[in-house]
């Protein structure tokens, strides 16, 4: 039986959303089949990121706030400090998973979460993403090349949501969202994201 290298985490940091964006896209078409899997752990400054078939109509007044057309999956989100960032760049194919398997596996990672502040969240099948009390918490963006992801997940922790007002969550109009801070739960942002990248560590090697 082969063993699977373990996954790295990389702690990035503050970063700009376009230069990881860049490395991401170089680290997975430069990996090989015995390259190890990465998560990488990231904070961007506030930018809006539309998805591969993003449509522009979801913005409605970006004001100062940059837009980026990026080559995820889904429509657009924002992003700023405050908000845990994964990044998952995985060789799916070696894991045995398929890109419906991998999200399920990342909403189920911030369902857990919740839960262990005791916090009820759901996801739901036509809106990929976690829910509280029908607003959205935590968003999943992915793109598969050479049977590998990319992007990852983005989970609000303690960040200014006003930015959310000037676009459609997701493509969704009147969406509203929310965070932990606002559900009660105080806890660095960095922190957060260590323990959420171990529970992701954990599912994969379930």
């Amino acid at each position: 039986m082969r063993t699977l290298p373990p996954i790295i985490i990389r702690d990035l940091g503050l970063q700009d959303y376009q230069t990881v964006w860049q490395a991401m896209q170089d680290f997975t078409l430069q990996r090989n089949s015995d390259t190890p899997d990465e998560l990488w752990i990231v904070e961007h400054p506030a930018v809006y990121t539309l998805g591969l078939n993003g449509k522009r109509e979801h913005l409605l007044n970006t004001g100062d706030i940059p837009v980026i057309q990026s080559d995820r999956g889904g429509q657009v989100t924002y992003h700023a400090q405050g908000q845990v960032i994964i990044y998952t760049l995985l060789d799916i194919e070696r894991l045995n998973l398929n890109i419906r398997q991998l999200v399920s596996l990342l909403e189920q990672t911030m369902i857990d979460t919740l839960a262990f502040y005791g916090i009820v969240a759901i996801a739901k099948a036509d809106a990929p993403g976690v829910y509280v009390q029908g607003k959205k918490i935590g968003s999943i963006g992915i793109r598969i090349k050479q049977h590998c992801s990319y992007h990852g997940l983005s989970f609000n922790n303690d960040m200014d949501l006003t930015p959310f007002n000037f676009i459609n969550p997701c493509g969704y109009k009147d969406l509203k969202v929310t965070q932990l801070r606002d559900l009660g739960v105080i806890i660095h942002t960095n922190a957060l994201a260590s323990l959420m990248s171990q529970a992701i560590i954990t599912a994969l090697n379930t």
